[in-house]
């Protein structure tokens, strides 16, 4: 029979450990909860103690006549284990009645999820670079802010001369760079290079849509006056006759299917991709000339409502695009109205080191939504229709979509970019249309950011077991129906000042012009943004009636009183809160962490201390018989002494000699430093945490907290009474093999009879 004695299995056995782990949970912890294993320390020497596995070893021997048909039952068993441990979250465990294990998985979700969100940042991050603003303001300097010889700028294009004159000035010096700034040529033959650095893909490409002659109505009165009517654009009115030379693809029509066109939202309205359009060639001379021709064939005339010049460039220093538009559109009023639009993208994604990083981040943030659409598919199973009452899921879901969204266009257009890459080099006088992809690049750099915006506000999913994260939540969520009821009488007003705005002021004042600018002109006064003597100007009477009622009924009455609902709200919340007990949390479970590894340190330092009291009672050489009738003496068991002797023992003399001693005593001295150390560290910071003489508040006895020389004392008295009960469990288990053995041989004397 094995005996077991009180220091023995305090200081040697992992059993002692997982007890004093068991108890340390029960210290800070809910004590219905028992359903994590205590982790097992192993101590100095490697082996673990046989007695930890014993029952599950009885276990299995009993299983195994059995098992040959229970294998399938076992197998899905080990596959739901899996999932449920892979997978486990707030939503698929049982977590309302126990505290810890709803914070324990709910931190287990929310590191898992920190991981991916740096994923998505790295990945996110990666595809954008500071040098894209510089890009896309050096091409705005040179083709928006140049000046002709006249002094026209595309920004000052007021009319078609002007446009024609901005045309043959600053457009064609900008797209053209074949020689240095001392005239010394670049010798990159036909190819331009914008500043020195940007490869123009390609040719430009002009184009124009224009409206039929009488597309509208004049009055009789002026009939004999007025000749003709453009009306304004409607692509249902766009002229599809040719006109002119009638000779080229500047004086025929062409469909959007024909250019592989797409439409166009401008600053006036939206237009259709087909139209009239004119390539540029590879030189500054023919491209003059070109434009040449069409100024005096009156390529312009009053039927054309909107110009597009298009053309890309490609910086290989940087690895980007630049994909330009300049848009002249012609109201049916005469003038014009110049726009652009500027799009730096990266369409070639892997070449450098660092962008092969980000090919490593996609493939892990595909994983990642592999988990994610997972582990979303088991809270469906598990909770069916509830699972689309919690807000959080459907932002999960929201995410996910995104996601797969992102990971389908990033394919399509790599494979679209290597194909149009490949046709341009073989055609390169053919005009480079990178607008299509250009914009659809921009659209998932939009999702991309948008989802990074929903990933970070998801963290606060991850964080509201806690009462100051959850106040923002419990407080939006309980005035929700104040607010909603708040806002009705809010935009009946608002709407009907910006009904009055516009009417006021729409035909004088920009901000005005449109009932939409009018909403937004309103917010801007909310925020202090406005300009009054644009207002007064428009309308001496009713401006400063507008602005100081909407002033007034708005900003200091209305606002403040959806301040004071959200203020009063708050404040029933955290009173709600501060009155509410005490539930476990995170600083509890690291304060449960960090007194059971100052145990646990204790508990070694005693075992070395065992140890060298071994070495110190004998004198000259040690044997193993009195090595190990020592250490038994102090409660030590046989296997755990072999291993330590054996260790040291390097001939297998079971003798140890002097040498020997030496070295274990200086290996068991190191160890002993470095434990001391790492106590008075835990120690003087557990002295600041946890002072021992401090009394226990009345809260810390609610939640169960003792002092640490109580539960020391605590903790020995009830390893002591185990100790005691598993000596006698062994010796009833000697009793019952003798039993056992005599009924055997009672038996076996009966049966010849």
């Amino acid at each position: 029979m094995r005996s077991l004695n009180n220091r023995a299995e305090s200081h040697l056995t992992g059993r002692a450990e997982s007890e004093l782990d068991a108890m340390a949970d029960g210290g800070w912890v809910n004590h219905g909860y028992c359903g994590s294993p205590a982790p097992l320390v192993s101590t100095i020497y490697s082996p673990q103690p046989a007695s930890l596995h014993r029952g599950c070893k009885l276990d299995r021997i009993q299983e195994e006549p059995g098992s040959s048909d229970q294998s399938p039952v076992k197998r899905n068993r080990g596959c739901c284990s899996f999932i449920k441990a892979f997978w486990g979250t707030a939503w698929t465990e049982n977590t309302s009645n126990n505290r810890e294990k709803f914070i324990r998985t709910t931190l287990r979700e929310l590191l898992v999820y920190l991981v991916f969100l740096l994923d998505v940042c790295l990945l996110t991050y990666g595809m954008t670079s500071s040098s894209s603003y510089y890009f896309t303001k050096a091409m705005t300097d040179l083709f928006v802010g140049s000046a002709s010889q006249n002094g026209v700028t595309f920004q000052t294009i007021g009319t078609m001369a002007d446009f024609w004159d901005y045309a043959q000035g600053p457009l064609l010096e900008g797209l053209y760079w074949t020689k240095w700034y001392n005239n010394q040529s670049l010798d990159s033959g036909n190819q331009s290079f914008i500043y020195y650095e940007n490869m123009l893909l390609g040719v430009p490409r002009m184009r124009q849509i224009k409206i039929k002659n009488n597309s509208c109505k004049v009055h009789e009165d002026f009939k004999d006056e007025i000749s003709g009517c453009f009306d304004v654009y409607n692509e249902k009115k766009e002229d599809d006759l040719s006109f002119g030379l009638i000779n080229g693809s500047a004086w025929c029509y062409h469909t959007e299917k024909d250019i592989k066109g797409s439409s166009y939202w401008g600053l006036l309205t939206t237009y259709s991709g087909a139209g009239f359009y004119q390539d540029l060639s590879r030189t500054k001379e023919d491209s003059a000339n070109i434009l040449a021709e069409l100024m005096e064939n009156l390529w312009l005339d009053r039927g054309t409502r909107v110009v597009f010049i298009d053309f890309s460039a490609y910086n290989a220093n940087i690895n980007m695009f630049c994909v330009v538009r300049l848009v002249v559109e012609f109201p049916a009023t005469g003038g014009a109205v110049p726009s652009y639009q500027i799009r730096t993208v990266k369409l070639i994604r892997y070449i450098t080191h660092w962008d092969y990083f980000v090919l490593g981040c996609e493939l892990v943030f595909c994983v990642f939504i592999l988990y994610y659409v997972v582990e979303e598919i088991l809270e469906l199973r598990i909770h069916k229709f509830a699972y689309f009452k919690s807000i959080w899921n459907i932002m999960d879901i929201l995410v996910i979509l995104l996601a797969i969204v992102a990971i389908v266009f990033n394919v399509f257009r790599t494979i679209k970019v290597d194909n149009l890459l490949g046709s341009l080099l073989e055609q390169p006088d053919l005009y480079a249309d990178f607008e299509f992809l250009a914009f659809w690049q921009t659209q998932y750099n939009n999702m991309n950011a948008v989802n990074l915006f929903f990933a970070w506000i998801k963290i606060f999913k991850y964080i509201s077991f806690n009462k100051t994260m959850t106040q923002l939540s419990t407080t939006l969520g309980r005035c929700a129906k104040d607010i909603l009821g708040f806002a009705i009488m809010f935009f009946i007003v608002f709407f009907a000042y910006a009904q009055l705005g516009y009417l006021l002021f729409g035909t004088e004042v920009e901000s005005f012009s449109t009932f939409v600018k009018c909403i937004f002109t309103q917010f801007r006064i909310i925020l202090g943004d406005f300009d009054y003597d644009a207002i007064d100007r428009a309308n001496r009477v009713l401006g400063p009636i507008y602005f100081v009622t909407y002033v007034f009924f708005v900003f200091f009455v209305l606002l403040n009183m959806f301040l004071a609902i959200i203020n009063d709200t708050y404040s029933e919340v955290k009173e709600e809160l501060s009155s509410q007990k005490d539930e476990l949390q995170i600083t509890d479970l690291i304060k449960q962490s960090y007194m059971k590894t100052f145990m646990k340190l204790k508990l070694k330092k005693e075992k070395i201390s065992d140890v060298q009291e071994a070495l110190q009672s004998g004198s000259g050489e040690i044997e193993f018989k009195d090595f190990r009738e020592t250490l038994k003496e102090m409660g030590h068991e046989d296997k755990e002494i072999s291993a330590a002797f054996s260790q040291f023992d390097r001939d297998g003399n079971q003798v140890l000699d002097v040498d020997e001693q030496t070295r274990m005593k200086i290996e068991l001295e190191e160890k002993r430093d470095a434990l001391n150390a790492e106590l008075n560290n835990l120690g003087r910071n557990y002295g600041k945490e946890f002072p021992e003489n401090r009394s226990a508040s009345d809260d810390e006895k609610s939640r169960g907290f003792v002092a640490q020389d109580q539960f020391l004392s605590l903790s020995r008295r009830v390893l002591q009474m185990e100790t005691s009960v598993a000596a006698l469990t062994s010796r009833m288990d000697l009793i019952m093999e003798k039993l056992g053995l005599m009924g055997n041989n009672v038996s076996i004397q009966i049966e010849p009879d």
